[in-house]
């Protein structure tokens, strides 16, 4: 399996499993299942409200001797209700014993906002509730005491590598400079409607790993009824990457998913369809003609589906 050397030392998994909007009650069966497909990178997060159910499915398979936990790379985030130094550690114990696991192969801040602290047993994951209804509240905590927090899971050998998430070139150069332990990695929505070619660029000549969420677009998306998702065609059906595909021998998804490691970057799709779970972990074996990665990378007209600033105008990334 191709990996990604991360500057923390340790080896990622280029192509993972991504546990967002994956149901409770499915989740462990399908984590089970995805390790016995071959995945071993699992990207998860407190806010999405399924790492129990992670846990359950990644411990059945490590009973069932299908993997050792060394085999494994399980990625989490932290949430913004626990940006304060005094609860990060607490945000990651709660990941931990959710999993049912030691240690985080990486840790990801998940946004660049710090949400009012609530108590776990008021509401967890507390999501975008901030103790007062629907109302967004805010605490006055800077990215760099969260980083110090996150630097001290580290020595705490809690957490092997550590990273952002949803971070601007500019946040995550001031962070860079004021860091002692740099970041091994940045989450990023990328798509074909959303390149990013310079930020891409940029993160890489830092030595930073780069994970693409959202591979496919408007697809996830379109599930939720976001108003943005009717504004482009469906990747799968674009005409261009159905040539391409066709072209290759491969399915839509192989693609777009090539499109992004070819480049470097990580990928982390999800199916409970046995044959695309199969076929989205083997998209390393071909590779696209540069012009072929030019033409879908011509798609981009800037359309971001998870903006923060659709949540309450909060500026993330203007």
């Amino acid at each position: 399996m191709a990996t990604i050397k991360l500057n923390s030392g340790f080896n990622m998994p280029q192509v993972g499993f991504g546990c967002w909007k994956v149901d409770n009650d499915t989740c462990a069966e399908q984590i089970y299942n995805a390790i016995k497909t071959g995945y071993r990178l699992f990207d998860g997060a407190a806010d999405y409200g399924n790492e129990k159910e992670v846990g359950d499915g990644i411990r059945k398979a490590i009973a069932d001797k299908l993997v050792t936990r060394e085999d494994l790379f399980i990625v989490s985030k932290l949430w913004n209700n626990f940006h304060a130094p005094e609860n990060v550690e607490k945000a990651l114990d709660r990941t931990l014993s959710d999993l049912g696991l030691d240690y985080l192969d990486l840790y990801l801040m998940h946004f660049p906002i710090a949400f009012k602290f609530v108590p776990f047993e008021e509401k967890y994951p507390p999501h975008f509730y901030c103790g007062d209804g629907d109302k967004f509240q805010f605490e006055n905590v800077s990215l760099i005491e969260t980083w110090r927090a996150l630097e001290n899971i580290v020595s705490k050998k809690k957490a092997r590598s550590i990273g952002v998430s949803n971070f601007s070139a500019v946040l995550l150069e001031d962070l860079i400079k004021k860091a002692t332990i740099p970041p091994a990695a940045l989450q990023i929505e990328h798509h074909p409607y959303l390149t990013q070619p310079r930020l891409v660029e940029w993160v890489q000549s830092k030595g930073i790993a780069i994970t693409a969420y959202s591979s496919f677009g408007p697809q996830s998306f379109v599930e939720l009824n976001h108003p943005k998702a009717g504004q482009c065609e469906t990747l799968f059906k674009h005409l261009l990457v159905v040539s391409i595909a066709e072209s290759h021998n491969r399915t839509p998804a192989q693609v777009l998913l090539r499109w992004a490691t070819q480049r470097g970057l990580a990928v982390i799709p999800k199916s409970n369809n046995p044959e695309r779970l199969k076929q989205n972990l083997e998209i390393n074996d071909f590779n696209l003609t540069e012009k072929e990665v030019e033409s879908i990378a011509s798609f981009d007209i800037g359309l971001r589906f998870n903006d923060p600033w659709d949540w309450d105008k909060i500026p993330t990334f203007y």
